[in-house]
């Protein structure tokens, strides 16, 4: 006679057997598809600077080799929070000051641009008279702007904040104009018939049905920023990384450039990630990633 305790003993064993490869399976399923992520760039940022070492590793060369940058630069990897006064600090700080002046003008040219764009994209008498202007204007080089923001300004940040804003809202303005036309006539005959308000409409119709055009401006805008700024601290001067890399040239420091081109290279990249991440949590994925 097998009792109710052997009976429930074989049971658990028979479910641990099931369980456990299907487990097992997830997991290395998981695994896998990470590495399969993260190998490729891994072998190819790996090849590049095996090409670069080989490169500039003569005599010759002029531009130092990844080893001779590391090796220059590693006082500014290890300390990137020193602070000396003035200019003098490290490559954190440079970066913390540029993100904040970026956050300034990014955030203004959001607001700016997703109001003219949903003002552009509902009136078609706003289109015909603003996009002319909205086109002509996006032509213009951000570091055009700079010397007309300085002599409004007379300072150095806010006209740094405004080359930001100036350069960040086109996109933006644009892609929305663009997804507030193409929203489907459907919602909005659903919307009257329901009679939405104009604050209800706008909160419940326009933005989710167009926030995956919105949030593509916004990408495109975010980048645009990072550009902007790194040029524009070139030659208004203090802390920041774009005048880090221009005094860097001044002192013929080309390893600390090095590091810093890096450096905004991997920031930017982020904050596209960012603005990508938070575009498919609220367009629920159906916003480019």
């Amino acid at each position: 006679m097998i009792n109710t305790e052997t009976l429930e003993k074989l049971h658990r064993e028979s479910r641990a057997k099931k369980t456990t490869p299907l487990m097992k399976t997830a997991a290395f399923k998981k695994i896998e598809s990470t590495l399969g992520d993260l190998i490729p760039p891994v072998v190819v940022i790996g090849l590049l600077l095996l090409v670069w070492e080989i490169l500039c590793s003569g005599a010759g060369a002029r531009l130092p080799a990844p080893s001779k940058v590391i090796d220059e630069t590693w006082e500014l990897i290890v300390n990137p929070f020193f602070n000396n006064g003035g200019n003098d600090v490290g490559m954190g700080l440079q970066i913390w000051a540029s993100l904040k002046r970026v956050a300034y003008g990014y955030t203004l040219a959001v607001i700016a641009g997703v109001s003219l764009g949903v003002l552009v994209g509902q009136s078609t008498w706003a289109l015909k008279g603003l996009d002319p202007l909205f086109q002509v204007l996006r032509t213009v080089p951000p570091l055009a702007w700079l010397p007309l923001s300085l002599a409004g300004f007379q300072d150095g940040h806010p006209s740094a904040i405004f080359v930001i804003f100036i350069t960040a809202i086109w996109p933006i303005i644009i892609n929305t104009s663009v997804g507030i036309r193409n929203i489907p006539e459907d919602y909005r005959n659903v919307s009257r018939v329901i009679q939405h308000n104009g604050i209800e409409y706008f909160w419940k119709v326009m933005l989710p049905a167009a926030a995956p055009y919105i949030f593509s401006g916004l990408r495109i805008g975010v980048g645009l920023s990072w550009l902007a700024i790194v040029a524009a601290e070139m030659l208004i001067g203090g802390v920041g990384i774009g005048f880090f890399i221009w005094d860097a040239w001044n002192s013929s420091r080309i390893s600390d450039i090095m590091l810093a081109l890096v450096y905004v290279g991997v920031v930017g990249f982020f904050l596209d990630r960012l603005v990508a991440f938070v575009g498919n949590r609220i367009t629920r994925g159906t916003s480019a990633a």
